[in-house]
């Protein structure tokens, strides 16, 4: 369905973005209008355009446009920004694009710096907060010149001021030395004891001056005149405190008649010299902020409580250290017992108060605890069984100096509001709201302060609304699931605050419960209502039903997709007769992912007893095998936290027994004999190498290289598969080795990547290249989608039989020879899910965990993907899926739903059944959304 435009354009009545003659990548000389103002959603299967118009297109349009507006020197510094094939494109807007990432940020990343919180802070701390000293608990202040100069002009008229400074000893200088350098200095007075005396009639009598005592330097002396504020008389104040200052080394003193009144600029209380607040102060990025110890990581390499008592449960008398449990070191134990006199030995140790979990592990002046044990170790290097020994039980910790949060400990005094910075990074999100609504400060500090809270509180607001109010500021970007980091980024995005922008957004929904997609939808229409457009790549149904305009791409994927086979609003979608769109096929009811007639019933499980690992609250979990099983619940329930940290590691230790396993719970029981393997697979990248694609992952590249070499050319030229390798020498372009593209080191930019000049980004030599088959070359073949490669290779069953997998999981649309670094997390897993189906061998009874496979997935793709489940669990393996898709969910044979809510108020384990025994439950939010499609399809 094409949409040309007749519109004339102009920057005054231009009210859409008119986009002619679209032909990158797959789109096929697409046309569309999409209105300024407005939320559209563009939808449509895997690879059938979606984001090659909305990023590929507009996106990179803007940014071309947008490099333009710089000099050449400077656009050769950023990269050429190449526009995309396209006629033109009018009416583009400086445009915000968030693309899906699947790589997060390093180990010194967190949750308040990519959410654009942490630098607000660390200002607000800087600017208006008080330092208390740990003795007094008094405020800490020091006087500024200011203070001094409003103290003398408070006093009366005509009072008489002396400015006066100690007179300090210089080092190898005699008290008649230092007068003469105060004298050469242009000073001529000296007050000593409360009498004035002129320098240099005390150089004249020496022996008047005994010692420094009582000595002061007059720095100036003035009668205060009836109107103090004239400039002239605050000038020369001001000048003349802060001399008083500097040659006080800090100290000033003002004597109005008798009275004197000693100010300081030392920092300092009790005999503590306190750190300035500054910015740097609360960075933990920066030397002057960074904690000592750990050096701003929050974690260091130290003993590990978790190694050393693996299993709390056990007792002492039961071996619940494990270092001393062996015949040379078993020693420690049995003296510890006998010193320790009334130590429950045979408490288990999570039962164990903190004195007698203190005792344990530093022990007193009469008993050796744990922290001794290992500093004998420590003490006795030349033996290597002490090192291994001591090795074997270090591991990262959270540094005790800063709590985790990489600050220096100097933080802790510097409060606002009664916290300090390191007790707001602990508070999660929706806790820090509660704080700064309560947040009470002086009309000083409230103006100071205004523009930094109106930004701290917008952040936390669009933090709260996208799902994420159970995060903590310093939380590691790196340990979050992929959803999670995605909204951090969208939020980040959204509260810009931007206005006649274009936000173009990819699959924002990814990881939500639809209870959050409600608030998420909310945002979406308060950026609108601020005059924003909004371009959503998206599958949600909800999403659909909010926005003003639907854009579905198809009709199929690859190469036979790149057209619009819809346009228009919601009401004009349910109204849609044509059968060439699979969108408006599910809305409307002519196609739907099938509920099974019967759910299968299990006959073998696991069940984990006394669960507890970060929020999750002593629970029991059934675990079913052989069938499909789902784990729901909102964000930040804890699902991740079960498969990952507690069902993952202990199926593995049970499989492979490794040494300082943590056990998180009391007991593992149920049939583990049926359980020969475990696979996690998760949305992290296929590798971390770039040269990794779909062919060489499912090993069709193996094939396809052996078909090459076996042609007669090839035969001729003796050739061996080999040659065909871009990993390897031999065949490929040398400059580029075989990537295609060449790296360019900037020095103060981002690296950027250009053709290679070589190859033109052919990856291989000339005489590699002619060798064809079917009149492809090997470059043609890798440039070829997966759906067209298995129709190319018709007859060549090895090959086949690789790639006929990644169709199967709705991946046809994938080029061969696509890098694994460009996929999206779920296309990353789904490619991994491909591999273990195009297994010939796979009969061990395999336990699959998959962590939200459905990101980026079409009704009609997830139909697929729920089908490659069923061979799995048809071969005899068990499929655990964390999911909040509900078509997915409505399927499974056996759901588990943590929650009631997230964070704090989560990690309970709130249903354990099948979605039919689910609906009935009328306090569970997965329960209320899950109603409809589960009727709806009955």
């Amino acid at each position: 369905m094409s949409h040309s435009s007749k519109n004339v354009f102009s920057p005054k009545l231009q009210r859409t973005i008119e986009v002619k003659g679209a032909d990158t990548h797959n789109l096929k000389n697409v046309d569309v209008s999409i209105s300024h103002r407005a939320i559209t959603v563009i939808t449509g299967l895997s690879g059938s355009g979606k984001t090659s118009l909305a990023f590929d297109t507009l996106f990179a349009d803007w940014e071309a446009k947008y490099l333009q507006t710089f000099d050449a020197y400077t656009r050769q510094l950023m990269g050429k920004g190449t526009k995309p094939p396209v006629d033109y494109i009018k009416g583009i807007l400086p445009s915000v694009g968030l693309k899906q990432k699947s790589q997060p940020p390093g180990p010194r990343a967190r949750v308040g710096n990519t959410a654009d919180i942490y630098p607000y802070l660390k200002l607000l701390y800087a600017r208006i907060g008080t330092t208390y000293s740990p003795v007094s608990g008094q405020p800490v202040k020091r006087d500024d010149i200011a203070d001094v100069v409003n103290y003398i002009k408070s006093q009366p008229p005509k009072s008489k001021v002396w400015i006066l400074s100690e007179l300090h000893p210089i080092e190898g200088r005699t008290l008649e030395d230092t007068l003469k350098i105060e004298q050469g200095k242009g000073f001529t007075r000296i007050l000593y004891k409360k009498e004035n005396y002129l320098i240099e009639d005390l150089l004249a009598k020496p022996e008047t001056l005994l010692s420094y005592e009582d000595l002061y330097l007059v720095v100036d002396r003035l009668v205060l005149p009836a109107h103090p504020d004239k400039d002239d008389v605050r000038g020369r104040l001001s000048e003349s405190v802060q001399n008083a200052f500097f040659e006080g080394k800090g100290v000033c003193k003002v004597r109005v008649g008798k009275i004197e009144k000693t100010f300081s600029d030392r920092f300092e209380a009790d005999g503590i010299t306190f750190l300035l607040p500054s910015p740097q102060l609360f960075d933990p990025n920066n030397p002057h902020g960074a904690c000592v110890l750990c050096h701003g990581f929050g974690r260091c390499v130290d003993i590990d409580v978790h190694k050393v008592i693996p299993d709390p449960n056990l007792s002492l008398s039961q071996g619940v250290v494990v270092p001393w449990k062996s015949i040379s070191m078993h020693k420690w134990q049995k003296t510890f017992i006998q010193k320790a006199n009334g130590f429950p030995v045979h408490t288990p140790y999570k039962d164990l108060t903190e004195s007698e979990k203190q005792l344990l592990w530093e022990g007193n002046d009469y008993i050796d605890g744990i922290h001794a044990f290992f500093a004998f170790l420590a003490s006795k290097p030349h033996k290597m069984q002490f090192r291994i020994l001591q090795a074997r039980y270090r591991g990262f910790t959270t540094c005790t100096n800063c709590q985790g949060t990489g600050l220096r400990k100097e933080v802790r005094y510097v409060q606002v509001g009664g916290k300090n910075l390191i007790e707001l990074l602990h508070m999660n999100i929706s806790q820090l709201e509660g704080f700064f609504k309560t947040l009470k400060l002086t009309p000083r500090q409230e103006k100071i302060a205004k523009i930094l809270l109106k930004e701290i509180n917008h952040r936390i607001s669009y933090l709260i609304q996208v799902g994420l109010s159970y995060l903590t500021l310093k939380r590691r970007t790196n340990s979050l699931s992929g959803g999670e980091y995605q909204r951090i980024r969208l939020a980040r995005a959204l509260g810009s605050s931007l206005i006649d922008t274009l936000y173009i957004l990819d699959e924002p929904t990814v990881g939500l419960h639809p209870r959050d997609t409600d608030e998420l939808i909310a945002v979406f229409k308060a950026l609108q209502e601020r005059g924003n457009t909004i371009i959503v790549v998206e599958h949600d149904e909800n999403v659909m039903r909010a926005a003003d305009q639907i854009i579905d791409m198809g009709p199929q994927a690859g190469s036979r997709g790149g057209e619009i086979v819809f346009q228009g609003s919601w009401d004009e979608l349910m109204k849609d007769k044509s059968d060439t769109s699979h969108t408006v096929r599910y809305l409307t009811g002519k196609a739907s992912i099938p509920i099974p007639s019967q759910r299968k019933k299990w006959k073998h499980a696991l069940t984990f007893e006394g669960i507890h690992e970060h929020n999750i609250k002593e629970g029991t979990v059934t675990l079913p095998l052989e069938i499909l099983t789902v784990l729901t619940g909102v964000s930040g329930a804890g699902k991740s936290t079960l498969v990952e940290k507690v069902i993952y590691p202990a199926l593995r230790n049970h499989l492979e027994p490794s040494h300082g396993f943590k056990k998180n719970f009391t007991s593992l029981k149920g049939d583990l004999d049926r359980i020969a393997n475990i696979e996690l697979v998760s949305q992290d990248a296929l590798g971390k190498s770039s040269r990794s694609n779909p062919a060489t992952y499912t090993k069709a590249y193996d094939g396809i290289r052996k078909l090459f070499a076996a042609q007669p050319l090839a035969k001729e030229r003796s050739y061996t598969p080999g040659l065909f390798s871009f990993n390897i020498p031999g065949g490929r372009c040398e400059p580029c080795m075989g990537e295609g593209m060449l790296k360019v080191e900037m020095q103060f930019t981002p690296d950027i990547t250009v053709v290679c000049d070589s190859c033109q980004g052919r990856r291989f030599k000339q005489e590699v290249l002619d060798v064809t088959f079917q009149d492809k070359t090997i470059e043609d073949v890798l440039n070829m989608t997966v759906e067209d490669s298995i129709t190319f290779f018709s007859g060549q069953k090895a090959i086949i039989q690789r790639l006929k997998p990644l169709q199967e999981v709705g991946l046809g649309y994938l080029r061969l020879g696509q890098s694994s670094s460009t996929f999206s997390g779920g296309e990353a897993q789904r490619v991994k899910l491909s591999a273990y189906l195009g297994k010939d061998n796979q009969k061990l009874p395999t336990l699959f965990i998959f962590d939200e496979p459905t990101t980026g997935l079409h009704f009609h793709d997830t139909c697929k993907l729920i089908d490659a489940f069923q061979q799995l669990i048809a071969q005899g393996h068990s499929v655990i899926v964390v999911e909040h898709n509900l078509d997915l969910i409505k399927c499974a044979d056996w759901i588990i739903d943590l929650g009631p809510e997230g964070g704090e108020k989560g990690g309970n384990i709130v249903f354990q059944g099948s979605p039919e025994q689910m609906i009935k439950l009328t306090d569970n939010h997965t329960a209320f959304y899950l109603r409809h499609p589960l009727t709806k399809d009955k």
